[in-house]
Parts: structure tokens; sequence; C-alpha cells
């Protein structure tokens, strides 16, 4: 079982995979690693469709995947959501939990990732998860684990960069094709949950990217906005 914190220190442990390999280590490491070559990896900005589309919606509880420095996490709490907040990072969720309290707001910190943290099903009525990096499997884990975490009539955001399931593997780098796509989760609720779940919103739209941070370099993200009915 993980453990997990208030906006204090997040805690040190990240389990391993459900079939025992270190998979989650290895991403905890890398990330890490990325994190502690800058003082600050991201804008510290809400992400701006996090922000347009949950407007409209009565605060709850939300699922934050893949926080990173808490920008989005903080930004809800502060909206009158109780939050939950994940990452592979724990430099990203110790930087996380220092601007949470200089916010003055309260968020659950958990280290680990989406698949790893093994969440109560039905306990979220928002799951933002925007630019996640999560894997892809025969079964759809990560598909279910971002659905199943939903209560009836909770809402699902999903946010990526559009096209990028379709492009090659670069210099060796990580293959698009093993990870998570909204196209592949709107197509799971589409064939596998018929009649369960509503897509709200399925598009591509332009991106008003921030000014500086590791996400200011792309244009356009796909959107995925889908309520889960029962």
């Amino acid at each position: 079982m993980n453990q997990d914190t208030t906006a204090g220190s997040p805690t040190s442990h990240v389990p391993p995979t459900a079939d025992g390999s270190v998979g989650a280590l290895d991403a905890e490491a890398e990330w890490d690693r990325r994190y502690s070559e800058q003082n600050q990896l991201w804008s510290g900005q809400p992400n701006g469709t996090l922000v347009t589309e949950v407007a409209g919606l009565m605060p709850g509880r939300a699922l934050d995947v893949g926080c990173g420095e808490g920008a989005d996490a903080i930004w809800l709490a502060g909206n009158g959501w109780e939050v939950t907040a994940l990452d592979v990072s724990g430099v990203a969720l110790e930087r996380a939990a220092m601007h949470a309290r200089a916010a003055g707001v309260d968020v659950k910190w958990v280290h680990a990732g989406l698949v790893e943290a093994a969440l109560e099903p039905a306990s979220f009525d928002l799951v933002s998860a925007q630019y996640p990096v999560l894997m892809r499997t025969a079964d759809a884990t990560a598909e279910r684990a971002l659905l199943s975490a939903l209560v009836p009539g909770g809402v699902l955001l999903l946010v990526h960069h559009a096209g990028m399931e379709t492009h090659p593997a670069h210099n060796g780098g990580p293959d698009p094709a093993d990870y998570v796509w909204p196209s592949m989760v709107a197509a799971f609720i589409t064939d596998e949950l018929k009649g369960e779940w509503e897509i709200e919103c399925d598009e591509q739209r332009t991106r008003v990217a921030p000014e500086s941070g590791a996400g200011a370099h792309h244009a356009d993200d796909r959107v995925l906005r889908a309520r889960k009915l029962r």
C-alpha cells in the first residue's frame, strides 16, 4: 500500500509495478534526474485547458495525474477542490509541497505512478491528466485506472500533444507507440464501455502556450473530456 501525505513532505517510497518489475523505479530515477537539472522545469502556471474545462464544474474530489511541480493541483485546491496529486518524482513532489505551503492550500501528495498508486475505485469527481506519461499495455491497464477512479457523474479530462501517437521514435528515444494517448482512451470508452460513458469533447485545439518551461514548445493539443454515466 502506498503512503501519502498532505501539503508537507511527500513520502519517499515508490512501489514496483504490479508484475514485480522495477519499471516504476526506473521512471522515478529518470524524472528525478530531469527535475534535478533545473530549479524549475515547468512554467508554474496551471494548464489553460484545465482552467477552461473545470470552470463550470462544482468542486468536489479531484485527482491530478502526473502533477509535476504542482501548479494544477494548487490551482484546483485554491478553487475549492479536495485534491489528491500523484507523481513518480520525489524531487517534483518536494517542490509541489513547498509551493502549496506558500499558496496556503492543502493537497494530498502521492509518490507513485497512476497504476502503482492502486487508488480506491470510484473515489473522484474529476480526474485531470495533463500530458501524462502512461505506458500502453495489451490489457489497457492505464486506461482502466484513469476511468475506474471516477464516481458516476465524474469527469475525465485528458490532454496531450496532438498527433504524437503517429510519430516515429527519434534517435533511439522513447517510442510514442509505447504510450497511452487520448485517442486510445476515447476508443476504449467507445468500444468497451458503451452506455457507461459520454464523450463530451474529443477535439484538437490550438494551445495558448506558457512563455517558459518545458511545455512551451508545442502548439496543438488533443483534448478529451468524458463523463461517467453509471
